[in-house]
């Protein structure tokens, strides 16, 4: 889940169905249900280039999503009452909250 002032994140997560968010720019979530053959396909491809430290690119619901090879993993598992949830994150600065993170260190 996206907390305030977090990093640009991608988040797999597995719950009740499967689903893909990813913050924008705006901090809107972007969500998409797949498949479950199509979710295994994805994660391959993502594992795939996190072994060649390669950048990753995904399209979420028409929105093409570029991962950084310096992007920061973690994996959480979260309960609520007799729902649990997995969730499997990737996290990284936008350049432009990077250019501004320096310019105001500057000062």
């Amino acid at each position: 889940m996206k907390r305030a002032g977090a990093p640009c994140c991608m988040l797999w997560r597995t719950t009740a169905g499967v689903r893909l968010p990813m913050p924008r720019p705006s901090d809107t979530d972007l969500e998409r249900t797949y498949s479950r053959r199509q979710f295994a396909a994805k994660l391959r491809r993502l594992a795939d280039s996190i072994e060649r430290a390669s950048p990753f690119t995904i399209q979420i619901a028409g929105e093409r999503i570029r991962i950084p090879t310096d992007a920061t993993f973690n994996i959480e598992h979260e309960r609520s009452g007799d729902d649990e949830e997995i969730e499997f994150q990737l996290l990284w600065r936008r350049k432009s909250a990077q250019r501004g993170s320096r310019t105001k260190s500057r000062r």
